[in-house]
């Protein structure tokens, strides 16, 4: 793509503008801080990446994913307010997701050893523990909320927090990853996932593609799991007391 033709793309965003004035939507100023901070972030990672890719160092590379755990961890964080402690949970569980899905895509000779395929992994995987770990934190505050009566019910009973609260966990659980079990059952029908599609664009193969992006649908399905189950069993704690009483966190 030209530097012409990339220009021509703010077309997109001067009709999104002319619809929120038209609308009355009010959009105008935070669509233009959008198209700025995206427009520059993504000019200084195609820097510091090539960068790191013809460095070829592992210091470069960790340091990298250690800036996208912690990115996603404080924005997912913002989920959870009310919540003491809750980003280092999430910064835990996206971290063990992550090694969990590289550990096995580079032992199992799935990827190839070197940062031109480790860091894109790596940014999808982390990506999507971070959209599950936000979600999951949303369900379980109105969980908590909704089952309020049966969470004291339960305790008054004696059981313990983990019981208590066990159903709303498995109901947030399963809707963290409603999300990513329906792009699973519609790609390729319904939509063309971005990687696919660019390697398209680029020339590849399109059954090279399809390949790649049967590996990445399949590692998101299981890292969408792991965070969630993960996250579940780190901060459901969260919503009692030291002496096991219900916080009333809001929604």
């Amino acid at each position: 793509m030209t530097n012409t033709a990339l220009g021509f793309t703010l077309v997109f965003i001067a009709v999104t503008i002319l619809i929120s004035m038209w609308q009355k939507l009010g959009l105008e100023k935070e669509i233009a801080i959008g198209t700025v901070r995206s427009a520059v972030q993504l000019l200084l990672v195609g820097y510091v990446l090539q960068f790191v890719f013809n460095a070829d160092n592992v210091v470069f590379l960790l340091l990298i994913i250690g800036t996208m755990i912690a990115v996603a961890s404080w924005n997912a964080g913002h989920r959870g307010r009310g919540l003491a402690g809750i980003r280092w949970r999430i910064a835990i569980a996206i971290f063990a997701t992550e090694a969990v899905t590289m550990g096995l895509l580079l032992s199992l000779d799935i990827i190839e050893r070197t940062p031109q395929y480790v860091i894109p992994m790596s940014g999808i995987t982390i990506g999507s523990a971070m959209v599950v770990s936000g979600l999951f934190i949303n369900q379980m505050k109105r969980e908590a909320q909704a089952s309020k009566g049966e969470i004291e019910a339960l305790l008054s009973l004696g059981a313990s927090a983990r019981q208590a609260i066990h159903e709303p966990l498995k109901r947030s659980v399963k809707a963290s990853m409603i999300p990513t079990i329906d792009g699973m059952k519609t790609v390729g029908l319904v939509q063309l996932p971005g990687m696919m599609t660019g390697m398209i664009v680029a020339g590849a193969n399109p059954v090279e593609a399809v390949r790649y992006q049967v590996l990445i649908m399949f590692a998101l399905v299981s890292s969408a799991a792991l965070t969630s189950i993960l996250l579940s069993l780190l901060c459901y704690r969260l919503w009692f007391t030291k002496d096991d009483r219900l916080i009333d966190i809001g929604s």
